[in-house]
């Protein structure tokens, strides 16, 4: 029976050395190695480009919040933002309806709830105040309400609206949208995206 025991024991620390101490290491070694960027998660100065940002705050002097930037999809926008008084947290599960705070998730409101209906309606009318023609993606939520990519179609539909509010010619914003247009993995899987913080960073350095 000792004998048994003694090799669960010496089976058990042998297994924790290996699994809990050495695998991990060596894992996190070769990911640092490999890929550090990722590793490190993905960050720049102005955040990480695995996450949504909420850009619909940014101050821009003169015009109305939000339009000087490219903006994601509303994860944390108008009728789904963030607001401390009510005790709603933001992002892709308001859960307006019951006033509860939410984490990252989709809200489940289906195609014959007015409450999504009226956040669309509210979004839309977000956009045209801004000049924007929006898309399908600017007024509905993504699934995981972190999404930080969006459709070169989606960041073209703001170009007038940063256009006036930056001064920076049209034709010098398509110009950008292309060059930060990411294709499918592989060059097959998925379809071309672009990385909102990384394009709104490019826009930092025109403007």
């Amino acid at each position: 029976m000792l004998s048994q025991l003694r090799r669960s024991i010496v089976f058990s620390v042998i297994l924790l050395v290996v699994f809990g101490i050495l695998y991990p290491l060596v894992a996190t070694g070769v990911s640092q190695v490999l890929f550090t960027h990722q590793a490190s998660g993905s960050l720049t100065a102005n955040g990480s480009t695995l996450i949504g940002q909420n850009w619909s705050q940014t101050v821009c002097p003169g015009h109305l919040r939000g339009s000087c930037v490219f903006q994601g999809r509303p994860d944390d926008l108008g009728p789904y933002a963030a607001n401390p008084k009510k005790d709603i947290s933001g992002g892709d599960n308001p859960l307006q309806a019951n006033g509860v705070s939410g984490e990252s998730g989709a809200s489940n409101l289906g195609p014959r709830s007015e409450t999504l209906v009226d956040n669309t309606k509210a979004l839309v009318a977000y956009w045209r105040a801004r000049g924007v023609t929006p898309t399908a993606d600017l007024v509905t939520t993504s699934a995981s309400g972190l999404d930080p990519d969006i459709s070169p179609a989606d960041a073209t539909a703001q170009i007038p609206m940063v256009s006036r509010a930056t001064g920076v010619p049209a034709s010098r914003l398509r110009q950008l949208i292309t060059s930060q247009t990411h294709g499918p993995q592989l060059g097959f899987l998925g379809a071309p995206y672009i990385v909102v913080l990384q394009l709104n960073e490019a826009l930092a350095h025109l403007t």
